[in-house]
C-alpha cells in the first residue's frame, strides 16, 4: 500500500479564478506586443487625433492593412487601451488613454514600456541558456529597442520628479546647482536625466558617462539639439574610471543594480566626490523583504531584472544586485565604498531615491 501523500482536493472556484489570471496574462503579453506595433505604426496617435474611426478609416489614415487593423483594434479594446462605440462601430481613445499612450511629455506616459518588453522578450533564448549554464547577457547585446524604450519609460518620471522633488531632497545640493556646480551622471544612457538637470541649472556643468558608445552618440546629439553642448558633455566611459574632477553631485539613475561591480563604482564615486557633495542613487521601487515585492510593481521590476538587469551583471561576473535589491543591499554597497551617511531621501510609486555622503 502506497504511503504517498494524497492530492488535496481542488477548490473549483479557486481553480477557475487562477485560470482567469493566467489567461489574462496571456492576453496582456500578446497585447503588449501589439501595443509596440501600434506605436511604431502611429495607430494610437491617429486614434487620439480623431473623434472616432472605423478599422478601414484607421487603416487608410495610417497606410496600414485594414484586416490586421481590425483584429488589432479588437485586442486593444478588449484590453481597454482604446474605446469602442457599438452604436457607430468606431474606435477612439479616452482622454486618459490618449495621454498615457501618446503624450511623451506627460508624467503619465507609459509608452516606452512596450519597447522595453518587446526587446526583453527577444532576449529569451539567451536568458534561457543562462538559466541552465550560468553567465548572462550584456546590455549592449540586447535588441536596440531596449535603449529607446528605457529612455522613453524613465524620462517622464525624471521630468516630473528630478528637479522638483529628488534634488531638493538632498543635503544642500539644490543651492549648489543654482550657484554653479559640477555634476557627473554615471550610466547616463541616452542622457535624458543629464539634459533635464542641465536645462534646470544653467550655472552648472554636466558630464554624462556610459559604457555603450551608441547611447553616448545619441545623448550627444540630443544635447546639441537642445543647445547645451557648451555645458554638457557625454563620454564613453566605464563607471570604474570616470575622471577625478571633484564633483558636487554624482548620479546613478536606475543603473547601479545592473553593474558588474557596483561596489567599485561607488568607491570611484567616493574618490571623485567633493567633501560636501552628495551621491544620488535612484533605484526601482522594491521591498526590504521578499514578500513586499508581491505586487504589480514588484512583479514588473523582478521580471525585467531577470531578463536584463541581473543578466547584465551576471555576464560580467558581478554582484547581480538586480532591480529589486533591498535598501539594505544598496546601503551595504555605499558603506563598503567609505560613505558614512546613507538614507532614503524620498520616493515615488516606482522609485527609491537615496543619498550617500562622506
Amino acid at each position: 500500500m502506497s504511503h504517498a501523500a494524497q492530492p488535496r482536493q481542488l477548490d473549483e472556484e479557486k481553480m477557475h479564478a487562477f485560470l482567469g489570471k493566467v489567461v489574462t496574462d496571456f492576453g496582456a503579453t500578446l497585447g503588449s506586443i501589439l501595443g509596440y506595433i501600434g506605436f511604431k505604426l502611429g495607430l494610437y496617435e491617429a486614434l487620439a487625433e480623431a473623434n472616432g474611426l472605423t478599422p478601414a478609416e484607421l487603416a487608410s489614415k495610417t497606410g496600414t492593412n485594414e484586416r490586421y487593423v481590425r483584429e488589432w483594434l479588437i485586442n486593444q479594446a478588449a484590453g481597454e487601451y482604446v474605446h469602442y462605440d457599438p452604436a457607430s462601430g468606431k474606435y477612439s481613445m479616452l482622454p486618459e488613454q490618449a495621454v498615457a499612450l501618446n503624450d511623451e511629455d506627460s508624467p503619465f506616459f507609459v509608452g516606452g514600456g512596450f519597447y522595453v518588453i518587446k526587446a526583453m522578450l527577444n532576449a529569451q533564448p539567451r536568458i534561457f541558456d543562462s538559466f541552465k549554464n550560468g553567465g548572462g547577457m550584456l546590455w549592449g547585446e540586447h535588441d536596440p529597442d531596449l535603449f529607446i524604450g528605457t529612455e522613453k519609460f524613465f524620462r517622464p518620471g525624471y521630468t516630473a520628479y528630478l528637479v522638483d522633488s529628488w534634488i531638493p531632497s538632498l543635503t544642500g545640493i539644490e543651492q549648489k546647482l543654482k550657484a554653479g556646480a559640477r555634476v557627473a551622471d554615471v550610466g547616463c544612457g541616452h542622457g535624458a536625466s543629464t539634459i533635464i538637470m542641465a536645462k534646470a541649472y544653467p550655472n552648472s556643468t554636466f558630464e554624462g558617462f556610459d559604457n555603450h558608445p551608441a547611447s553616448i552618440e545619441n545623448a550627444s546629439a540630443k544635447a546639441a539639439a537642445a543647445g547645451l553642448s557648451g555645458r554638457v558633455t557625454f563620454v564613453t566611459e566605464n563607471a570604474l574610471s570616470i575622471p577625478d574632477n571633484s564633483y558636487d553631485l554624482i548620479c546613478f539613475f536606475d543603473c547601479l543594480h545592473d553593474m558588474g561591480d557596483p561596489h567599485g563604482a561607488m568607491k570611484r564615486a567616493f574618490e571623485d566626490l567633493a567633501d560636501d557633495g552628495s551621491v544620488l542613487i535612484v533605484e526601482p521601487m522594491a521591498g526590504n523583504t521578499v514578500e513586499e515585492n508581491f505586487n504589480p510593481v514588484g512583479r514588473t521590476f523582478s521580471g525585467a531584472s531577470t531578463l536584463c538587469c541581473t543578466a547584465n551583471s551576471m555576464a560580467l561576473g558581478g554582484a547581480a544586485l538586480g532591480a529589486v535589491a533591498t535598501d539594505d543591499a544598496i546601503r551595504e554597497v555605499a558603506a563598503s565604498a567609505g560613505f558614512t551617511q546613507f538614507r532614503r531621501a524620498t520616493e515615488t510609486p516606482f522609485n527609491r531615491v537615496f543619498e550617500a555622503r562622506k
